[in-house]
């Protein structure tokens, strides 16, 4: 990979494509995720007409080695070329999928790399295209996207540095973690130790630690997103209760 600052040039970077859109008559505008450069807009001339060479390569999911060039806030494609290796999602992975990118887009900030979380977003593409249990690979990105981007969960001990215990209740707020449970205090998502300490494992395989950790995130995650509303989300939690 390299770069050319003069001409702001950037060649053969990895890339995944997070959305399109149609620009003009025959082009495409880009919304993508790359490695080296974080979120980067980027106009795909001509992409849309039926002999493109780049018209079926752009496809979401898939790995990309993309060359741009531009000093403006949105970039124009120069090449794009797939890199393979990753099965295409179908069915509820392929709508998991979608909420993975929308998450993205709602969450990073343009130019802003973050490499760790790249390569874990490819990961968790693997994983939604081999794995059948879908909701703890979910919970599992959601865990450590907010890790990579600086809310790191703190679910090994509680909101004065003791040890969480096992068998105790707890409820999770956002700003100081887990807290031990007061009935006088209904703030925060009610969890038990055993389940923080399992999500600190990824392990969701406890039916209680699954319907707890999918509460929890969805909590932390309404607050970071600052009450905006993820459609893909709300349309997975009607189809099949993730």
């Amino acid at each position: 990979m390299t770069s050319n600052s003069r001409q702001h040039r950037y060649q053969d970077e990895r890339a995944f494509v997070l959305h399109s859109y149609p620009f003009r008559e025959t082009s495409l505008l880009l919304d993508v995720f790359s490695r080296e450069h974080g979120r980067v807009a980027m106009v795909a001339r001509g992409a849309r007409r039926p002999h493109s060479v780049i018209r079926g390569v752009l496809r979401s999911f898939q790995p990309l080695s993309l060359s741009w060039f531009g000093k403006g806030e949105v970039k124009t494609l120069h090449a794009a070329e797939w890199q393979g290796g990753q099965p295409y999602l179908q069915g509820t992975a392929l709508m998991c999928g979608f909420y993975l990118n929308e998450l993205l887009i709602n969450l990073l900030a343009r130019d802003d790399a973050h490499g760790q979380l790249f390569d874990y977003y490819r990961a968790t593409l693997y994983r939604l295209a081999h794995e059948t249990d879908h909701a703890a690979t979910l919970r599992c990105f959601e865990k450590h996207m907010l890790q990579e981007l600086g809310y790191a969960l703190k679910l090994e001990k509680a909101f004065d540095d003791t040890p969480i215990e096992p068998e105790a209740t707890y409820r999770y707020h956002v700003e100081s973690g887990a807290v031990p449970d007061n009935s006088r205090d209904g703030a925060g998502s009610l969890i038990l130790g055993l389940s923080l300490l399992a999500m600190a494992a990824d392990d969701y395989s406890n039916p209680v630690t699954a319907q707890q950790s999918k509460q929890l995130m969805r909590m932390l995650l309404n607050h970071y997103l600052g009450g905006k509303i993820l459609h893909t989300r709300e349309l997975i939690k009607d189809l099949q209760k993730l």
